[in-house]
């Protein structure tokens, strides 16, 4: 298992550097350096200062190699950022000098605040939800569930934040619309609309996955072994089905738990919630690439280690599943 894992973790590095290749092409593609300068400085900046800005965040130096007479090939903007993110040093803001460890410190605490209750609520009322729709099958209800599931999935999250705000907040004046404040108990009420929108936007698209796991497991033989030896039906969904579907349950819930800590970009957005998400936005509205490229480099690693963990969860959740 330990040869596994390292050789999984060596397997990383190239895609790392592919998402970093990849996110840097894009960017300046869309915003070179020198647009970026105008836009952080003002369209009147003189080109003395916008020449400074460039020279001291390194945005005049190559963009991938340096083939200049006498400097090092790997004297470029890329490769500067891979050093940097190599000994985790995130670097400072484009659009405000602040170090971006400290920012994207700061921001971790509300986006958990939301992301944390959310999957977990959201979580357990799509698996009860979706193993009573498998434990009455083919019932109304069964068919109900489904549809009310895929006209909830079918509708995007902003949609629910609008109309959350407009009912909750303005038409009974009770949670606040916008804003966030850490006062105790009184934090609740900043969270709770919020948390609430994001459980309802994805329940219904879990309910359909869940409910579709749940379906093939009731078909396999072990369920019709258990049936034959006198198991209730209500065992059978709720302990046989539910344990047997948990391997794929495992790929779908830790696959994001990387979203947890980067947060929600549109609902802390639209809540002003100034968590991670909401950092990552203000970083493309402003051009600030030095946080754009730091936020997915966390992504990256978080989603990379989310599959790693994935595999180790399959072999603690199945003793036939050996990492080789």
């Amino acid at each position: 298992m330990l040869q596994y894992l390292i050789r999984r973790i060596l397997y990383m590095v190239p895609i790392l550097f592919g998402v970093m290749l990849i996110t840097f092409i894009l960017f300046f593609q869309v915003t070179p350096p020198e647009s970026m300068a105008r836009a952080i400085l003002g369209p009147k900046a003189p080109q003395e200062a916008i020449t400074n800005w460039l020279r001291i965040r390194g945005y005049d130096k190559p963009v991938y190699f340096n083939t200049n007479p006498g400097e090092k090939l790997v004297d470029s903007q890329f490769f500067h950022a891979m050093k940097q993110f190599a000994t985790f040093d995130l670097g400072v803001s484009d659009f405000n000098d602040e170090p971006i460890g400290r920012m994207m410190k700061r921001g971790i605490v509300p986006s958990l605040l939301i992301t944390l209750p959310a999957f977990l609520l959201g979580l357990t009322l799509a698996v009860s939800l979706s193993l009573l729709q498998v434990f009455v099958r083919e019932s109304l209800v069964d068919r109900v569930g489904v549809v009310l599931a895929v006209a909830a999935m079918s509708i995007p999250v902003m949609v629910y934040a609008i109309f959350g705000q407009w009912v909750a907040a303005n038409l009974f004046n009770y949670f606040p619309a916008f804003g966030f404040n850490m006062e105790g108990l009184s934090t609740g009420r900043f969270l709770a609309l919020p948390v609430l929108m994001m459980v309802i936007a994805g329940l219904g698209g879990d309910m359909r996955l869940y409910r579709a796991i749940f379906l093939e497991e009731v078909k396999a033989d072990y369920i019709r072994t258990a049936q034959a030896k006198g198991a209730s039906h209500s065992r059978v969904m709720f302990v046989h089905v539910l344990k047997n579907g948990v391997i794929s349950l495992i790929t779908l819930v830790v696959a994001s738990l990387p979203l947890l800590i980067l947060g929600s970009l549109v609902v802390e957005s639209f809540f002003g919630i100034p968590g991670l998400g909401n950092l990552m936005r203000s970083a493309i509205s402003n051009s600030d690439f030095a946080m754009v490229r730091a936020n997915v480099w966390i992504g990256s690693l978080l989603f990379l280690f989310g599959l790693l963990l994935t595999d180790i969860c399959y072999a603690l959740a199945d003793p036939r599943i050996r990492l080789r």
